[in-house]
């Protein structure tokens, strides 16, 4: 009996086991480098190359100059694995103040964004409910969901945000008329909506061009980076949702000039000065 694929299946099980091992290490730093990886793993640099050449075409890590990163740029998105983990507490705050904009009967369109993926567990309280997503991570949330009526937008799927996207998917999107958007982005400059991926800005924005109303859903981290591609400036939306965490002087310039701001209370968590997470720690 040949013991070749048992010795193939171990191979694997230890290549899986460490590249998630390497995935986890660079998430909870942000960017490692590749020599540090290769002598806290005990493996070659060309192990590592190699690993990461995998992560990277699974848009779960990237590596640039020598270096292994999960964190966005302003020319890169970061994956929605890495995203997931982020501000988890402050997205769930701003998801559950989002539900008060969504009525039963309504048809709502749903971005990429792993902010608005946390209103997924709340929407079958507004049913009977008309949900249109290009994200293969909600369509496989919310199929067969009571109350909900799935409508999902095919195209070119991308790994590192779980989407489909394309002139296929703006084309279907061209083709309905829905009645709320609620969408997140990567950065807000100047008081601009801006994002790193001109595919990511055109499903958007079509999607912002089929909606009666468009809420835009922040956090406080959003006011503090940059991206590359303009989308829309924040006037434009009928309401822009932040978390407690955000500076008040981004509120009040933005109440200022007439935009409907909400700021979501942080339930649970009580006297976390602004600008600072519940651990006291200035949040990036």
């Amino acid at each position: 009996m040949s013991t070749e694929p048992v010795a193939a299946d171990s191979r694997q099980s230890r290549q899986m086991a460490r590249q998630r091992a390497i995935t986890e290490a660079v998430m909870a730093q942000g960017a490692v480098r590749i020599e540090e990886l290769a002598e806290r793993f005990d493996i070659s640099v060309m192990t590592v190359h190699r690993d990461l050449d995998e992560l990277e075409s699974r848009g779960i890590l990237r590596k640039s100059r020598g270096v292994a990163t999960a964190t966005a740029t302003s020319l890169v998105e970061s994956s929605d694995i890495y995203r997931t983990g982020r501000e988890k507490r402050e997205k769930e705050a701003i998801a559950i103040a989002a539900m008060d904009f969504v009525e039963p009967g309504q048809a709502i369109l749903l971005d990429d964004s792993t902010t608005v993926a946390h209103m997924a567990p709340h929407l079958q309280s507004k049913s009977p409910l008309t949900v249109i997503t290009n994200v293969l991570t909600l369509i496989n949330e919310l199929r067969g969901a009571r109350g909900i009526t799935l409508l999902s937008l095919g195209g070119e799927y991308y790994n590192w945000c779980s989407a489909f996207m394309g002139r296929m998917t703006t084309q279907a999107i061209s083709n309905l008329r829905a009645d709320t958007f609620l969408m997140s982005t990567a950065a807000i400059t100047d008081d601009i909506v801006f994002h790193q991926a001109l595919e990511t800005v055109d499903i958007k924005r079509a999607m912002f061009d089929s909606a009666s109303r468009r809420i835009l859903l922040v956090d406080h981290t959003k006011f503090e980076k940059r991206a590359l591609h303009a989308l829309a400036p924040l006037s434009a939306f009928d309401t822009v949702i932040v978390d407690a965490g955000t500076p008040d002087q981004h509120v009040t310039r933005m109440r200022d000039q007439g935009i409907h701001v909400v700021v979501a209370p942080m339930r649970g968590v009580a006297g976390v000065p602004r600008g600072r997470s519940a651990r006291g720690e200035f949040e990036h």
